[in-house]
């Protein structure tokens, strides 16, 4: 690598119960000016694995796909602690798995009138008419669970959350969500979990924008022929997934303080590339 070349960059699409079946699935590239090249698909099938992967040495620059806090007032009212991970190690001292902290979090959630059980984060809805699923939720889309066996990983392998968390300077970690960057490419449309030709069509057009650099981001996505099929022809959508978050690690990778905005919530952290206080997160990397 050269003296002024720029971190390995990896995006991260996270399950919390890896297995052949479902796998973390990774994508790795580097960046040369507006050029992000995509050199690696790779999948992840053990929580094993993942903790390898985040003890791999820098310089490296990840996204990863699941929530790095909780919201304030839940953590606050269960006194947890001041930052993300005083509450991530809070919970697991008193939730000893996931079940356990799917206990708590209805318990607390039950005790809230209808509608005030599943909160939200700031960032999960800084952006008008776009929504990410609240890291309480447990059940359907279990990004609680995400959160649970996620951050924890991260604090304890000793990575860097920007604003959030110091750690080894060489490996830095941000948040990343791929429904944020698909929605301003294609919208509402549906793009995974399903074979059919529509949402096939919709990965075509999502890869087509990202190689085409039509996102606010600045960054063209650069691939090759085996590489470009393999995010069309998954119907899961993991690894364009993937693709994704590797494309906010780029942006994120030069921007200040990982493009965390100033005054980032301690416990609640905040999505990269997501429109943050005063514009913040919106800048395109130069």
């Amino acid at each position: 690598m050269t003296a002024d070349a720029g971190p390995a960059l990896v995006g991260v699409d996270f399950t919390s119960a890896p297995s052949r079946r479902k796998p973390i699935t990774l994508a790795r590239g580097r960046l040369a000016g507006a050029v992000l090249r995509l050199e690696a698909l790779q999948a992840v099938d053990s929580l094993a694995g993942f903790e390898a992967l985040l003890a791999e040495p820098g310089p490296w620059f990840g996204a990863f796909d699941f929530p790095f806090g909780l919201p304030r007032e839940f953590v606050d009212s269960l006194g947890l602690g001041r930052t993300c991970a005083e509450a991530s190690a809070e919970l697991h001292r008193r939730c000893p798995d996931r079940m356990a902290f799917r206990a708590l979090v209805d318990a607390w959630g039950n005790a809230r009138p209808a509608g005030q059980r599943l909160i939200h984060r700031r960032t999960d809805r800084a952006l008008a008419g776009f929504s990410s699923t609240s890291p309480l939720q447990t059940r359907y889309v279990p990004v609680g669970f995400m959160y649970y066996e996620g951050l924890a990983r991260l604090v304890a392998a000793g990575v860097t959350l920007p604003r959030l968390h110091d750690g080894d300077p060489a490996r830095r970690a941000v948040e990343g969500y791929p429904g944020l960057l698909a929605h301003e490419l294609i919208g509402r449309r549906s793009y995974k979990n399903d074979a059919s030709a529509e949402r096939l069509i919709a990965r075509k057009d999502l890869v087509d924008a990202l190689e085409q650099g039509r996102s606010r981001l600045g960054l063209r996505l650069k691939l090759g022929h085996a590489a470009r099929e393999a995010l069309v022809d998954d119907a899961s959508g993991d690894r364009l997934d993937a693709a994704l978050c590797l494309m906010q690690a780029g942006w994120a990778s030069r921007q200040p303080a990982g493009a965390m905005p100033e005054g980032t919530d301690p416990v609640e952290g905040w999505i990269a590339s997501m429109p943050g206080p005063a514009g913040a997160g919106l800048a395109p990397s130069a």
